[in-house]
């Protein structure tokens, strides 16, 4: 579904992520892990068609964001660490708003309206303007916006933060279900814990530098998550290799 082809991205002379390759294939759960400024968050807005970057593609379902944008927009969602909504509308309206540009019919729309905002806990909330809701319910708000197209590909950037933990459990809920028919989900996140028991693969990033990619029980084998994460890093500032 998703393939990463040689990845180079630079800001100026400084190059945030280089030479990156990676597949996310149908039914994963792939998490993203690594430092603050290891070119996470760069690597997920050059997925979605937000960054341009100097060399390699990126083919979401065979199509490269470079020379199709739009139809690989049309199946994908991306959430982002901080969602920029729309405050000015409710969250009724701001929902349609997103259902109207990915052309999703009104039956359609509003029962996944109803059972997103339903598991979320949100349907009260509806009808309140958006720049009365926390950070937790905008972050509500914003999964919603994105599953009520059906997306084949799931974006997103530290999805669970500021998420109480039923709406991380609903939330997870949600990723099984899209992978369960035939979807995918790539999400950086610090929870290495959370990146353990969810995800099926993991990628880790240092410095702009893929360091370890593959099956989560491959890369963990009888170590946690932490400590193998912990290792790569600590092998990196010795200057040693895996």
């Amino acid at each position: 579904m998703l393939q990463i082809e040689h990845l180079t991205k630079m800001y100026g002379d400084l190059v945030a992520v280089h030479d990156l390759t990676m597949t996310i294939e149908d039914g994963d759960i792939f998490g993203f892990i690594g430092l603050n400024g290891a070119g996470k968050t760069t690597t997920i807005k050059a997925v979605v068609g937000i960054h341009t970057f100097e060399e390699g593609d990126i083919l979401i379902n065979g199509l490269s964001i470079k020379s199709n944008p739009t139809m690989c927009k049309r199946q994908l969602a991306y959430i982002p660490d901080n969602p920029d909504l729309y405050e000015f509308m409710t969250g009724i309206r701001y929902l349609n708003f997103v259902a109207d540009i990915f052309g999703v019919p009104a039956k359609l729309r509003q029962e996944r309206i109803d059972k997103f905002a339903g598991g979320l806990e949100l349907n009260r909330d509806l009808l309140s303007p958006i720049s009365s809701y926390s950070h937790g319910m905008k972050q509500k708000l914003a999964v919603i916006s994105a599953l009520i197209h059906d997306p084949k590909l799931l974006v997103l950037d530290e999805p669970f933060v500021g998420l109480d933990p039923k709406a991380t459990f609903t939330l997870k809920g949600y990723f099984k279900d899209i992978t369960d028919a035939g979807g995918c989900i790539f999400f950086s996140t610090h929870g290495l814990e959370v990146a353990q028991n969810l995800c099926n693969k993991i990628g880790i990033i240092e410095k702009g530098q893929l360091v370890e990619a593959g099956p989560t029980e491959e890369i963990v084998g009888k170590k946690s998550l932490e400590q193998v994460f912990l290792d790569l890093l600590n092998e990196g500032e010795s200057g040693t290799t895996r």
